[in-house]
């Protein structure tokens, strides 16, 4: 059983994309940046970025009937790479007890105004 779950973000729809599939006992979320997709704004500092990708994916989650606690693993893209420190607290306070499987590696994202992008996968409950 396959299912596709949507944010309502824009960019979901004009590139043909699902923010999570949920497939069998997997959750695979696509790449979540700060936008927030109540209001489709996003904060200019890396560090409110990192918090509001860590809610939405959180809100996917759920939607999947999944919860952060699930997440396997998880693959930060940032735009400059000097910044990652600066989410480090925020990463420790959403995956610290979880302690997925990580990589971060440094890229060009789609707005520029993005400084960061988070992925994960998460068994469903």
């Amino acid at each position: 059983m396959r299912k596709l779950i949507s944010s309502g973000s824009k960019f979901e729809k004009e590139i043909g994309y699902s923010r999570a599939v949920v497939d069998g006992k997997w959750v695979i979320v696509s790449g979540t940046t700060g936008y927030d997709y109540d209001t489709m704004t996003i904060q200019d500092d890396i560090i409110s970025q990192t918090e509001q990708c860590l809610k939405n994916i959180s809100n996917v989650l759920n939607q999947a009937g999944s919860n952060m606690d699930e997440i396997v693993r998880v693959t930060y893209i940032l735009t400059n790479v000097s910044e990652f420190e600066k989410c480090w607290p925020t990463l420790r306070k959403y995956f610290q007890n979880i302690r997925p499987a990580a990589t971060m590696f440094s890229a060009g994202l789609a707005d520029p105004k993005m400084k960061i992008e988070i992925q994960v996968t998460a068994l469903k409950k």
